[in-house]
């Protein structure tokens, strides 16, 4: 159980990296294509390889009418209002500022876990929580926040709704049983991308992407979102909603460092200090408590005897 549980959290730690390289990729891809064709050939792309996996590794089994239901709240609310409102937030709002709201999801997360899961934090995985925050609240301390439109504001928090839904109600599912993960993470995003192909086109948002728009498209569609939502719910079989979602918080980490290196960016000392209260937190939340850290103590004192 222990050692599932380790898997789970580096699967998770490798499935932030892909979703901070997005942050780069999508940056490069918004100069050819518009938000929402991105997000839309993105997700169609990714969930017919999901569900052509899910064909060919279990076939077309017929879905009954309640987890049919389950799998369009999933898309609805993983896909379609988290990440199809985001753009829309972006829209509305500088990329900080959204940002900077979404980072305060695992809050959200823990209080939903606690009524609808009866998943409690231990004391150190409290005080893991509140580190992190703070150290959100100092990375983005003088970032010049915008708070003053209202519509954006609203938009982005019904985004963050929509993920920590989504992540409360995927656990609640993966945890009772074995869930094919294929389907599971392949329908409801097909359901959403639906959604999202119907309102790109209504909205007269679609576009041809030239050669480097296609890779792009191809690489955050198969790597970064196929892959990516694929590992991230097999992970959530073993470890807690709110404990996996923390473990996003550390993508200000990877995203500060990438755009050093790839967008030429700075890292000042209150980023720095921020980041460092991040790493902490989320640290302390994955450890649980300290009876845990003594025990792995021992273990390890007595393997190098």
């Amino acid at each position: 159980m222990r050692d599932a549980r380790v898997r789970a959290i580096a699967v998770s730690m490798v499935v932030t990296f892909l979703w901070s390289s997005s942050f780069i990729l999508v940056k490069w891809g918004l100069r050819d294509l518009n938000p929402l064709a991105l997000v839309t050939y993105r997700y169609v792309l990714a969930s017919v390889v999901l569900c052509a996996l899910a064909a060919r590794a279990h076939g077309l089994g017929r879905i009954g009418r309640k987890k049919l239901l389950v799998l369009a709240v999933l898309g609805i609310t993983g896909y379609a209002v988290a990440q199809g409102l985001q753009v829309f937030g972006l829209y509305f709002l500088p990329a900080v500022t959204v940002s900077f709201i979404l980072n305060f999801n695992p809050l959200l997360v823990l209080m939903l876990g606690i009524a609808f899961l009866d998943e409690r934090p231990t004391k150190m995985q409290g005080v893991g929580i509140a580190i992190t925050l703070i150290g959100i609240r100092l990375f983005f301390n003088d970032a010049g926040l915008a708070m003053n439109d209202a519509r954006g504001i609203a938009i982005t928090i019904v985004s963050g709704i929509g993920w920590a839904t989504y992540m409360v109600l995927s656990r609640r599912v993966l945890r009772g049983y074995r869930e094919n993960i294929y389907s599971f993470t392949g329908y409801p995003m097909m359901i959403a991308s639906l959604m999202l192909l119907a309102a790109t086109g209504a909205t007269g948002n679609m576009q041809t992407p030239n050669r480097e728009g296609v890779v792009i498209i191809a690489w955050l569609a198969f790597v970064n979102t196929a892959l990516a939502f694929y590992l991230w719910n097999h992970a959530l079989q073993s470890i807690r909603a709110y404990e996996q979602c923390i473990l996003q918080n550390t993508m200000l980490i990877q995203i500060a460092f990438l755009s050093v290196i790839f967008l030429g960016e700075a890292i000042d000392a209150l980023k720095a200090a921020g980041i460092a209260c991040v790493f902490v937190g989320v640290l302390l939340v994955q450890l649980r408590n300290m009876k845990y850290i003594k025990n792995r103590r021992k273990e390890i004192v007595v393997l190098t005897r």
